[in-house]
């Protein structure tokens, strides 16, 4: 081949198009190519348990947030509204790289939670949160996540209470819940619904108006 003929090969595509149509860099994800619509499609359709659960529904990411979120108000009612709105998008990243057991995300290696945290930084600030939530924070979310994980092991994954116990611990013993799955539809318009709530509780901008300039 004469010099300067050779070609390079194309890049690889690295941006994901949303429905709202904004292009999201996942190498490189901007805040501003984030909307909470897709952040809310995205996960209603994602199923926990990689789908092995009962029912005629999957149980989605969606509902496993708000109910997090419930359940960190719980273990701490006077906490302020941007974290519950922290424990709320927990989870958001899966939107875009979907629900990984946590066996396999550890399989994957560091370079998966590189490209985890990167996503959730980019969330957190489109939606006025600091870009890494305190320590304490991350600890309430993490123990709110696994009480609803046992709650949805025993209810939907077909675990018995001594082997949820094992993976995910004791949920509060004053805390009792019974999961219903919910449709795509009812799980996405109940995460916009509590987004906008909490946004609103936390004096945030709307998010339509997070960007405006002068």
């Amino acid at each position: 081949m004469r010099k300067g003929l050779r070609r390079k090969p194309p890049e690889p595509r690295a941006w994901q198009r949303m429905l709202s149509g904004r292009r999201l860099d996942l190498l490189d994800p901007s805040p501003m190519d984030i909307e909470v619509e897709d952040i809310a499609h995205g996960l209603a359709r994602v199923a926990r348990w990689n789908g092995q659960t009962i029912g005629e529904h999957a149980f989605s990411v969606a509902q496993h947030s708000i109910i997090v979120e419930e359940i960190v108000a719980h273990l701490q009612p006077d906490i302020e509204p941007r974290w519950r709105l922290a424990a709320l998008l927990h989870d958001a990243a899966e939107y875009v790289i979907g629900d990984m057991i946590s066996p396999f995300k550890q399989a994957l290696g560091l370079d998966y939670k590189v490209f985890e945290e990167r996503l959730e930084t980019a969330i957190h600030v489109r939606f006025g949160l600091p870009a890494k939530s305190p320590a304490w924070v991350k600890t309430l979310i993490k123990r709110a996540d696994h009480a609803c994980a046992y709650f949805e092991a025993t209810q939907l994954a077909g675990f018995a209470p001594h082997e949820a116990l094992e993976f995910f611990g004791a949920p509060p013993q004053d805390y009792a819940l019974r999961i219903e799955p919910q449709t795509a539809s009812v799980a996405q318009a109940r995460y916009v619904q509590r987004y906008h709530v909490l946004s609103e509780a936390a004096g945030f901008a709307p998010a339509d108006a997070a960007f405006d300039t002068e």
